[in-house]
C-alpha cells in the first residue's frame, strides 16, 4: 500500500449550491489540491516539473460521492500514488470530513507524462531522479 499524504480545505460558501451542499465539481479541484500537496511534500513542485519540460495532463478522472460536505466543513484530502509507470501516474483520493471522519468522496485521476509539445515521454529514462522520488512513497509498505 502506498504512503498517504494529507492536506485540508475549508468549504467556502461559493463552493456550495442552493441546497447548501458542495457542488460536485469542487471535489476534483480538491483532488488537485491534494495532488499538488503530495508532490510538494516529496520535494518537487508542478512549476519545477514544468521547467524541466515535464507536463502532467489528466487523461482520466473519477469521483464517487458518498456523503455531502457543507459550508465551513473542514475536509481532509488523503492522497496516495496508486500506480506509477514510466508513461503514467495514478493518484488515489479520499475526501473525509475532519469532525467525524465521514467519507465524503473517493476517486482517482490518471495522468500521462508528456513534454511541452504534448508528446509522451518515458519519465524513468528522461528524468530518473524525478521517477525515483515518486517511486519511494509508491513502494512504501504499511
Amino acid at each position: 500500500m502506498a504512503e498517504t499524504f494529507f492536506t485540508t480545505v475549508r468549504v467556502r460558501y461559493q463552493e456550495t449550491d442552493q441546497m447548501g451542499v458542495v457542488y460536485h465539481s469542487n471535489y476534483l479541484v480538491w483532488f488537485e489540491v491534494g495532488r499538488t500537496a503530495l508532490i510538494r511534500e516529496l520535494g518537487l513542485s508542478y512549476g519545477g516539473l514544468e521547467k524541466k519540460g515535464i507536463i502532467l495532463p489528466v487523461i482520466e478522472a473519477n469521483c464517487q460521492y458518498k456523503s455531502p460536505a457543507r459550508f465551513e466543513d473542514v475536509v481532509r484530502i488523503e492522497t496516495s500514488i496508486g500506480e506509477l509507470s514510466p508513461a503514467k501516474i495514478r493518484f488515489n483520493y479520499r475526501a473525509v470530513r475532519e469532525t467525524d471522519d465521514k467519507l465524503l468522496a473517493s476517486g482517482h485521476t490518471l495522468h500521462m507524462w508528456v513534454n511541452r509539445e504534448m508528446k509522451p515521454l518515458n519519465l524513468k529514462r528522461k528524468w530518473p531522479d524525478v521517477y525515483e522520488v515518486l517511486q519511494e512513497p509508491f513502494s512504501a509498505q504499511s
